[in-house]
C-alpha cells in the first residue's frame, strides 16, 4: 500500500476504506511514515472531511494504536464525562466523586489547559501532593477500590492521537470536527468505559462558538460512541460567560469543594447535578434523571460526596486535609481589581479574553513547557445580565508575577460590554443528543 495513493484519494474527495486508514495510523504511530506525508493526508482530511464510516475506522485505529484498558473485572457499568473545554469549567472535579459516592464507577482520563481554557489535570495538581501520573494498573486498582480515579493520558493510551494532534497544531488543522471527534473519542474509549456523558460548550469561551458547529461536533461524537457499542449522551451547554465565579487552578478546586458540600455557584451546581443524574441512569443505579438527581442531593447533603473526594485525594497521593483547610492551597501574594467604567447592565462577556488574561498571569500556558501558577485566581463578580454601577468590581484579580499584569488587566477590562438595554440570558443547557 502506498501512502501517496491514499493521500491522492482523499485529496480528490474519495472515500478511504478501513485498510487504508489503519495503514496510515499504524505507519505514522510506528515512525515509518514521515511528518510531511502524514501532514498532507491530515490537510486533505481537514478540507474533504470523513464520512461516518471513515470516521469510525479512523477513531478505532487511533484507539487501538496503544493499550485499551480492560476494566471488565470491576463490577458495574463504568461511566465517564468529557467537556470540550471552557473558562471556569471545573465540573469534572465535583462530578466524579459525587457520581462515585452514588455507586457508579468513574474512570476518568483528563487533559491539561489548552489555549484560553483550563485543564482538569492542572487544577487537580494544585491539591498538595495529588498525582495525576499513575500507571494503568494503579489506575484500575483505584477505580475498583475507591470508585473513581482521575489521571492524565499515559504513553500507552492512544499514542496516535498525541502524534496527530501535534501535527494538526503545527499545520493549522486543529479546528476540524472529524479530527477533534476522533481525538476525543479515541482517548475516552481507551480508558475502559461503558458509557459517556459529553458536555459540548457553545459561546464566546468555547472552541465551538456557534450552536450549529457545536451540534455537529456533538452528533459526531455520539455517532462514534454508538458505532463502538457505547451509550453516549451529549449536552450543548452555554459558555457565553465563565462558569461559576472562580477562574484559575487552586481557586477552582476550592469552588468545587463548595459544590461537594452542597453549595457553590448556581450554574456549577446545576451542571454538576445534570451530568451526574444522567451518569447514574447510564450506570444503572437509578431509573430516571429525577430519581438520580434526588440521590445526588442526598450525597451532597449527608457528606458522602465530600468524603469520596477525600478518599480520591488520599488514593492519588494528595493531602485530604486541604479539603477542610483551604489555606493549604497556594495563595497569591498580590491582589487588584478591574472596575466598571460606567453604570448599566452587562450585555456580554468575552470569556476567551478572560481565559487569556489568566494565561498571561500564569494560570495557563503560552507554550507546552511553561509552568502553571496554581495560585493565580480571577474571581468574576459580574456576569451577563447583571446590573453594575460605575466603579463597581467586575473582576477580582489575585496574582504573583506582575510582568503580565498590564496586559491581563486590559484584556479583562475589554472583555465587558456594558449598556443600558435589558438582557435575556440564554438557558444553561441548549440541547440534548443521545445515541
Amino acid at each position: 500500500m502506498l501512502i501517496q495513493d491514499i493521500i491522492a484519494r482523499k485529496r480528490d474527495g474519495l472515500k478511504l476504506d478501513r485498510s487504508e486508514i489503519e495503514f496510515f495510523i499504524d505507519s505514522y504511530t510506528s515512525g515509518a511514515l514521515p511528518d510531511y506525508q502524514a501532514a498532507a493526508l491530515i490537510m486533505a482530511i481537514f478540507i474533504r472531511g470523513l464520512d461516518s464510516e471513515e470516521l469510525s475506522y479512523f477513531a478505532n485505529a487511533m484507539l487501538h494504536s496503544g493499550t485499551v484498558v480492560d476494566l471488565s473485572h470491576i463490577q458495574g457499568i463504568k461511566v465517564d464525562k468529557h467537556s470540550t473545554g471552557g473558562v471556569g469549567d471545573k465540573i469534572s472535579i465535583p462530578l466524579a466523586p459525587l457520581v462515585a459516592a452514588c455507586g457508579v464507577k468513574v474512570p476518568m482520563v483528563s487533559g491539561r489547559g489548552l489555549g484560553h481554557t483550563g485543564g482538569t489535570l492542572d487544577k487537580l495538581e494544585s491539591i498538595p501532593g495529588f498525582s495525576v501520573r499513575l500507571p494503568l494498573d494503579e489506575y484500575a486498582r483505584i477505580v475498583e477500590k475507591v470508585g473513581v480515579c482521575m489521571i492524565g493520558q499515559t504513553e500507552e493510551l492512544a499514542p496516535a492521537d498525541r502524534k496527530i494532534y501535534s501535527l494538526r497544531d503545527a499545520t493549522a488543522c486543529v479546528p476540524s470536527i472529524p479530527l477533534i471527534a476522533s481525538s476525543i473519542m479515541s482517548k475516552k474509549l481507551a480508558e475502559g468505559i461503558d458509557a459517556l456523558v459529553l458536555d459540548v460548550k457553545v459561546g464566546t469561551g468555547a472552541f465551538m462558538p456557534t450552536e450549529e458547529k457545536a451540534e455537529q461536533l456533538a452528533r459526531t461524537l455520539v455517532e462514534i460512541g454508538r458505532r463502538a457499542g457505547k451509550k453516549v449522551t451529549a449536552f450543548l451547554t452555554r459558555m457565553d460567560d465563565p462558569l461559576g465565579v472562580a477562574v484559575g487552578n487552586a481557586c477552582e478546586v476550592i469552588e468545587s469543594i463548595e459544590v461537594l458540600r452542597g453549595g457553590g455557584p448556581e450554574d456549577i451546581r446545576e451542571l454538576t447535578l445534570l451530568m451526574a443524574s444522567h451518569m447514574l441512569v447510564m450506570g444503572g443505579v437509578c431509573p430516571d434523571p429525577a430519581a438520580a438527581r434526588e440521590r445526588c442531593l442526598v450525597a451532597l447533603g449527608d457528606g458522602s460526596a465530600i468524603k469520596k473526594f477525600k478518599e480520591l485525594i488520599s488514593a492519588q497521593g494528595g493531602n485530604p486535609e486541604a479539603v477542610d483547610h483551604v489555606e493549604l492551597f497556594a495563595q497569591a501574594a498580590h491582589r487588584t481589581m478591574v472596575r466598571a467604567t460606567r453604570s448599566g447592565i452587562v450585555q456580554s462577556v468575552n470569556s476567551t479574553a478572560i481565559g487569556m488574561a489568566g494565561v498571561v498571569l500564569g494560570a495557563g500556558r503560552r507554550q507546552v513547557s511553561d509552568p502553571v501558577d496554581p495560585a493565580v485566581s480571577l474571581f468574576i463578580r459580574k456576569k451577563i445580565g447583571d446590573t453594575v454601577a460605575a466603579g463597581e468590581v467586575l473582576v477580582d484579580v489575585h496574582y504573583n508575577d506582575d510582568r503580565g499584569l498590564t496586559d491581563a488587566l486590559e484584556r479583562l477590562q475589554g472583555a465587558y460590554v456594558i449598556d443600558d438595554a435589558p438582557v435575556a440570558r440564554k438557558p444553561l443547557v441548549l440541547k440534548t443528543i443521545q445515541s
